[in-house]
């Protein structure tokens, strides 16, 4: 190849080299594969994909394999896109796309070195006006030199997910940040009161003052262990120790689900739109000495969705599970909790006694979640540990897999099973393999 460039030159004299400079220099949206990055195999070459073991529903002797990513990944709900991010070389990094359905590369980004590159940048997404982003973030120090170091910062990639356009945002952060995309913006918070908003389609920065909370009248728990939780179209999503309110929207109080104690709600989880809450059940209740309430509610409102009771042993406090939704949104799991939002039922899949709860990791729009028995988190589940399982969500039904089955970390709208394995040398491989005909 570098011959036949070297023959083009000098027939084609000056032109044909500023062409080829052009070229070379492309950035965002080119889909010309870079010689850096992971190993790639497709439907193309069946015979160099890894055939795992996987619930029936899916076909491993199709699909495709990357080996050598980013632990996370990101598929966009609007154009389809996976995105997922490879190290390049002396500490770089690039962010790729492609299509789940047959494993062809789309655009990818211009390299970059971030704050910390010793390791992967985390990888989220984000949709504001319906217009959607892939985001990638880190935090470290940036300087000229070692001899003159920069302030800590949140630095910020942002990619259009229609054609990989980037934006490069970088916010001063003097502690270690928590960042999220699950309401329309990239919300940066400390953990407790201090936080910012970053508009992803203008680069603004909006810095949060922890005066400008707008506590509740008469909440007297609202101002103990206050937290920033998440952003809402209406505002900022703040609990205290046993409440919680959107910054100039609803407060929990007068949400509370029937039957439950109406200044004990706490958020534990938040996705676009929806919040996932736990709370005590009222003074008197049957249950309510071993029982609490899990609800998920609108967060534009705060009306509840859908609503299960489960044992207060099943999910313990700073453990609280993250609630994973279907592509479609019409189903939601969290730990031992499954959500019909359709038929606003839900399901708490524990024993009798609240022993053995199981751990639920993905859920597809057909209603099928997948988890694992004997498991800490979702994390082990995903690992292969555990007993695996499948639950059908509509009716609540149960049933075990073989012991040797890798279960999907989440489902594409396309019926696309994505699969994490880790090889012998430790190399990270994913997997997407299509549902069966």
């Amino acid at each position: 190849m570098r011959q036949k460039i070297v023959r083009l030159v000098l027939v084609g004299g000056v032109l044909v080299l500023a062409l080829l400079l052009l070229l070379a220099t492309c950035g965002s949206g080119a889909k010309d594969k870079d010689k850096d990055g992971p190993e790639k195999h497709t439907e193309k070459d069946p015979a160099g994909i890894t055939q795992l073991t996987v619930p029936a529903a899916y076909s491993s002797e199709h699909g495709w394999e990357l080996i050598g990513t980013s632990p996370d990944y990101a598929v966009s709900r609007t154009t389809g896109a996976l995105a997922y991010l490879v190290r390049m070389s002396e500490g770089k990094y690039q962010l790729r796309t492609i299509d789940p359905k047959n494993g062809r590369p789309g655009w990818h980004g211009d390299s970059w070195r971030p704050p910390s590159p010793n390791k992967f940048p985390r990888l989220l997404s984000v949709t504001v006006d319906d217009h959607e982003y892939f985001v990638t973030w880190a935090y470290g120090k940036v300087g000229e030199n070692a001899l003159t170091p920069a302030d800590p910062i949140v630095s910020l990639d942002v990619y259009d997910v229609e054609d990989g356009s980037r934006r490069r945002v970088e916010v001063p952060w003097g502690s270690v940040p928590t960042v999220s995309t699950a309401g329309p913006g990239i919300l940066i918070s400390d953990g407790r009161t201090n936080s910012a908003v970053v508009d992803p389609g203008s680069g603004r920065i909006t810095k949060v003052q922890p005066s400008s909370l707008k506590y509740p009248k008469g909440c007297a728990t609202c101002k103990q262990l206050t937290e920033i939780r998440g952003l809402t179209k209406k505002g900022l999503l703040v609990s205290g120790s046993k409440e919680f309110w959107v910054q100039g929207g609803w407060y929990s109080r007068k949400v509370a689900p029937k039957g439950t104690d109406r200044a004990s709600g706490v958020p534990t989880s938040f996705l676009p739109g929806l919040i996932l809450a736990k709370w005590q059940l009222a003074k008197g209740a049957k249950l309510a000495a071993t029982h609490d309430m899990w609800a998920v509610h609108d967060a534009e409102t705060g009306k509840m969705l859908a609503s299960t009771q489960c044992s207060k042993p099943a999910i313990k406090p700073g453990q609280y599970p993250q609630l994973v939704a279907a592509p479609s949104g019409s189903y939601l799991v969290a730990g031992p909790l499954a959500f019909d939002l359709a038929t606003k039922r839900g399901f708490c899949f524990e024993g009798a006694d609240g022993a053995k709860p199981l751990t639920l990791a993905s859920v597809n729009d057909e209603g099928t979640a997948y988890g694992a028995s004997s498991v800490r988190n979702a994390a082990d589940v995903l690992a292969g540990n555990g007993a695996p399982v499948a639950v059908a969500v509509r009716s609540g039904s149960t049933g075990a897999l073989p012991s040797n089955v890798l279960v999907p970390g989440m489902e594409t709208s396309d019926g696309v099973g994505l699969f994490r394995w880790t090889d012998e040398k430790d190399r990270p491989h994913l997997i997407g393999y299509p549902r069966s005909s």
